[in-house]
């Protein structure tokens, strides 16, 4: 009996150690794992990839933008390729405007902001994601003495030019990227106070080749009535990008971070692609499948 207890006594003891300790554990491999990402190994390699390409640009010998990318602090492998297309525009150190942002730390403007010297706006409907980011870059090394601003805003349509002008952002500036999981179709549409010469935005590959979009709520929350009710498809953004101007030029591996260059910009280095193209991954197959439990939900066709 005294055994048993004197057992349990240690099991407790044992579990509010861990319990004290696991938390700091992680949170200090977390803060290794960012000192990482922004150490001077990181920003002396990335300048060097970009003269590596600037001088393959000009031998007529750039690798296409598919075999470009890598990740830092994007969730996948999109750093690459915008330090790809950010170097063969000669672009940099430039203007970024991040629309669903999160905390701003895995998302698509880190590394530019963190390791090649760009400032911009991160704007988020979270409030403590906000606030957790806004801490983060006033006291990361890189970034605090002219840190990135941050603002907690839910965007619609209807506010989002009165957002990003608030926010001290107007006319050219060199890169948007809207990731909201919902409205991301309609707020580009909207957005007319800047005039981005990159945007990254994602899609819904589960909609496949069907020309459609979601319809706009203004109160949408992830993950609404189905978390795969929601934006659109690769060819209804393609549409929208043509008729603001815009070209597609590729994707994230998967296909639904779609990425477009304002025409004008660089034709002769990042052509115009097929949505077909982007959307060859054997991932979309599976998630084709995904659209059968939503197909006779409402669409529009754009």
């Amino acid at each position: 009996m005294i055994g048993r207890v004197k057992r349990r006594l240690e099991e407790a003891f044992q579990w509010r150690i861990r319990r004290a300790i696991l938390p700091a554990h992680d949170m200090l491999i977390n803060r290794l794992e960012l000192a990482q990402k922004s150490g001077p190994q990181v920003k002396i390699a990335q300048q060097l990839l970009c003269r590596f390409y600037e001088e393959q640009r000009v031998r007529g010998a750039l690798p296409p933008l598919s075999a470009t990318g890598y990740r830092v602090f994007s969730e996948f492998e999109e750093d690459g390729k915008l330090l790809f297309i950010f170097a063969v525009l000669g672009i940099g150190p430039g203007v970024f405007l991040d629309i669903g942002a999160a905390n701003g730390i895995n998302s698509n403007c880190a590394n530019l902001a963190i390791n090649c010297g760009w400032r911009g706006v991160f704007v988020d409907g979270d409030e403590k994601s906000v606030d957790s980011g806004r801490l983060f870059y006033q006291g990361h090394p890189d970034t605090k003495l002219y840190p990135p601003a941050f603002v907690h805003e839910h965007v619609t349509r209807e506010n989002v030019n009165r957002v990003v002008a608030e926010a001290g952002l107007e006319g050219d500036i060199d890169f948007l990227s809207i990731d909201i999981d919902g409205n991301d179709y309609w707020i580009w549409e909207a957005l007319e106070c800047v005039t981005p010469k990159v945007v990254m935005i994602e899609t819904h590959v589960e909609f496949g080749l069907r020309n459609i979009v979601v319809p706009y709520d203004k109160d949408y929350v992830y993950p609404g009535a189905h978390p795969d009710y929601h934006g659109a498809s690769p060819p209804a953004m393609v549409k929208l990008a043509y008729r603001k101007g815009y070209r597609l030029v590729g994707s994230n591996l998967y296909g639904f971070n779609t990425i477009y260059v304002l025409n004008g910009q660089g034709e002769d280095v990042l052509p115009e692609v097929s949505v077909e193209s982007i959307l060859e991954h054997p991932r979309n197959i599976d998630r084709a499948r995904a659209f059968e439990p939503i197909k006779s939900y409402e669409y529009l066709e754009v």
